[in-house]
């Protein structure tokens, strides 16, 4: 009786072929099995692969819902799987791509008290997830149980790829990075922007490292993998040093506690922007937007300044408005005021770089005018004055 169904010695037959794989490396395919944590940008392509590679066993870990802004990067969700769990939409389309794969579908966040009960049945874990606490929190876990853990990341044209705690002495992600970054300064796709094919690239070589570490292919040398759609050449390895004795998590003495707060220790939670650009602040120093309407409908004389960057004033702005990123208005606040005693409006996309912007320019103020960032920024004239606005 043969270790293989016998139409996969047709679905796989190109890659068994392969010196390194043959049949042998099949069979170890078949019986492996692989979590990705994170349906998204990093996870679709990974996945995707993954499955079509004969991976015996699939967790597909996410929480969050396909929107309509996950389609640009995200392949394997549809149109019509908006409002699904991703990990539901990403079950599907692997289903109908190799429905022989058991996926085992989880639509809960990977937490600390989840993690290891979570994680434990599989062999490797992929973290295909796009924030810091969890990438934390993910690498603590492959250390406590003993498995390696392919690390992709993601931002605007560039991307990194990693195996954590793989090898005798490969490092963990707390190795390379035994405190996280300041909160402010790391920032999420949505705020500064992602390239689809960047996290395809990514993502596709998580599920190319996965594959070797099955097959016995992989060399076992820690390395960061650093791509840049833009560079010449993109690609640029950096091989990385063994894991540290005095690491909390993979040294000689661990001590990261199983009751770790993984979000407190990266600087807290993420800051809700949208929530922060619509608070109400004091009358004389926030506009609703339709207290803008009005000055706009009514004739008077107005400024209105856009902070954003050249790039996002050039997708859609308000009639009239001037663009003085944010920036070079703080260079010089008093410059950006024109002459006059006409009201100024400063608004953004959410209503936040705008609070920051109009109280520079208060400071420098002489005279009777008046400055008023606008409230939920052009994200809430959209909503409420004019559907028709481009939402981005």
């Amino acid at each position: 009786m043969s270790a293989l169904p016998l139409l996969d010695y047709q679905r796989y037959g190109r890659q068994m072929i392969l010196d390194g794989i043959g049949f042998p490396g099949q069979v170890k395919l078949r019986k492996a099995s692989v979590a990705v944590v994170g349906a998204g940008g990093l996870g679709c392509p990974a996945l995707q692969y993954l499955c079509a590679a004969g991976i015996g066993r699939i967790g597909i870990i996410d929480h969050d819902r396909v929107e309509l802004s996950n389609l640009q990067r995200q392949i394997l969700h549809t149109e019509e799987t908006i409002g699904l769990h991703k990990a539901e939409s990403a079950a599907r389309a692997l289903k109908s791509m190799n429905s022989d794969v058991l996926l085992d579908v989880q639509t809960v966040a990977v937490v600390a008290d989840n993690a290891r009960e979570l994680l434990a049945p599989y062999d490797i874990l992929l973290d295909c997830t796009d924030n810091v606490p969890t990438r934390y929190l993910l690498s603590d876990t492959a250390v406590a149980l003993g498995k390696p853990l392919v690390s992709g990341a993601a931002q605007k044209f560039e991307g990194q790829l990693s195996v954590f705690n793989y090898g005798a002495n490969g490092p963990c992600y707390r190795c390379l990075y035994p405190t996280p970054p300041p909160r402010e300064t790391v920032g999420s796709c949505a705020e500064l922007g992602i390239f689809g094919v960047v996290t395809g690239t990514i993502g596709n070589l998580q599920a190319l490292e996965t594959i070797k570490i099955i097959l016995g292919l992989h060399d076992e040398t820690p390395a960061l993998l650093i791509f840049s759609a833009l560079g010449t050449p993109p690609f640029r390895s950096i091989k990385l040093r063994s894991k540290k004795e005095s690491c909390l998590a993979c040294g000689k003495s661990p001590r990261i506690p199983s009751s770790t707060d993984y979000v407190q220790f990266c600087g807290g939670p993420a800051p809700d922007w949208v929530s922060l650009g619509q608070s109400s602040g004091k009358a004389n120093q926030r506009a609703k937007v339709e207290e803008l309407r009005q000055a706009i409908e009514s004739g008077v004389e107005l400024s209105i300044i856009d902070v954003r960057p050249p790039t996002e004033f050039g997708i859609c702005q308000l009639p009239g408005s001037r663009n003085i990123p944010l920036k070079a208005l703080l260079e010089d606040p008093k410059k950006c005021i024109d002459s006059g005693t006409e009201p100024v409006y400063v608004v953004c996309r959410l209503g936040n770089d705008s609070q920051i912007a109009a109280k520079a320019l208060r400071s420098q103020i002489e005279g009777e005018i008046t400055v008023k960032d606008v409230i939920g920024g052009l994200q809430a004239w959209s909503k409420e004055i004019d559907p028709s606005f481009p939402i981005y």
